[in-house]
């Protein structure tokens, strides 16, 4: 009486592996493009929070509270137009981006800087790419939004509109793959995100 035999043949091992592999190969595109589009977002998500965040707290403290991109988060950071590091702070962080966050509940002094919440670009997105303009385009290259105690944008030359796309990942849709977002900021402080590829009047995504 012959036993009976368990497992896999060798054969079959083979042709498993090798459906294995052509899905592999099949899904990593997709896989590739979702992560990349996620890191799109949640740079624009943590942009709009950061906004939001400023907004508050000049509301709060009734003091003008200003949200700015800042080339790096170190003691020589300056404004930067492109960048994606960010700082809620009262007064002009430059040169001090090394200063830690804090909460006081009232400012010293005038002149006295105050960082209140800072977020490193690297932060979840890493290959989220920013480009902030003052008005519609053609637009002028901006780096700072104020908003003044009542919640309002103040100064001069504000960020007004804010894309953010993904290089690495591909072109913005259509053309490419990336699904690329906007951040537009009203004159009464308001803020919303829309998408730049939708035409249609009706659609609350269209910018």
């Amino acid at each position: 009486m012959n036993k009976r035999s368990y497992g896999f043949t060798l054969i079959e091992i083979m042709i498993t592996f090798a459906v294995f592999g052509l899905l592999l190969m099949i899904g990593l595109p997709s896989m590739n493009t979702w992560l990349q589009n996620t890191q799109l977002r949640a740079s624009a998500e943590s942009i709009q929070s950061g906004l939001q965040f400023a907004r508050a707290e000049s509301l709060r403290r009734n003091v003008p509270v200003r949200f700015q991109f800042v080339d790096t988060l170190t003691s020589a950071c300056v404004p930067n137009d492109k960048a994606t590091n960010w700082i809620v702070s009262v007064n002009d962080p430059t040169g001090k981006c090394d200063v830690a966050p804090s909460d006081p509940s009232a400012v010293a002094a005038p002149t006295d800087l105050i960082i209140i919440e800072k977020r490193s670009g690297t932060e979840g997105s890493p290959n989220a790419a920013v480009a902030a303009i003052n008005g519609v385009p053609p637009g002028v290259a901006a780096s700072t939004v104020i908003f003044s105690g009542l919640g309002r944008v103040i100064g001069v030359g504000p960020i007004t509109q804010i894309d953010i796309t993904n290089p690495s990942g591909g072109a913005c849709q259509p053309a490419g793959r990336m699904r690329c977002l906007r951040i537009n900021i009203a004159s009464g402080g308001a803020m919303r995100m829309c998408d730049p590829i939708v035409v249609d009047p009706t659609d609350p995504r269209q910018c």
